[in-house]
């Protein structure tokens, strides 16, 4: 096997989303970056999340999750609250336009295109993170705007990345 160049994998395209989910009445959401279609009959979409955040925990709990798409002017510091910060330490959702669906499960209005909720189809063990294969169940398109890309966090408006992230190379 050659070497591995780890720059490589800051060329590959993704998005920023909030990934949320529920477990006896207690709600948090975490940035991913790692989300993507992977059928569409059934529609179903795949999140892959470190096995040590609480989003995965609830998730696991659960068997439900949402991703609320986020676009392009979203603040750093809505991303930081997301990305940064323990939900086990701080309620993510208070002072945060959301709705909670009638499962239980939250969405982000605030800075949020639109939103799917999904119910667990099977999770994938990867190591440090589980891949999560959800059906989406529901889905509502909220406004017009540019989705923000990976590329465009770190590029323009300067984002850091958490070392939790599948995405994250130790320098």
């Amino acid at each position: 096997m050659g070497a591995i160049d780890p720059q490589v994998f800051g060329l590959l395209s993704y998005g920023m989303y909030v990934v949320s989910s529920f477990r006896q009445g207690r709600l948090n959401g975490q940035i991913a970056d790692v989300v993507f279609q992977v059928a569409a009959d059934p529609p179903l979409v795949a999140v892959s999340l470190n096995c040590r955040n609480l989003t995965h925990e609830l998730i696991s709990g659960s068997k439900r999750f949402t991703v609320s798409v986020l676009e392009n002017d979203t603040p750093l510091k809505f991303i930081g609250l997301f990305g940064f910060t323990c939900g086990r330490d701080v309620e993510k959702y208070s002072g945060i336009s959301h709705r909670v669906l009638p499962s239980g499960a939250p969405v982000i209005l605030d800075h949020s295109l639109g939103w799917l909720e999904l119910e667990v189809r099977q999770a994938v063990e990867l190591g440090t993170h589980t891949l999560f294969i959800g059906e989406v169940v529901a889905a509502e398109a909220l406004k017009a705007g540019q989705p923000m890309t990976y590329a465009y966090y770190h590029e323009i408006k300067g984002g850091a990345i958490q070392a939790n992230a599948p995405t994250y190379v130790k320098k």
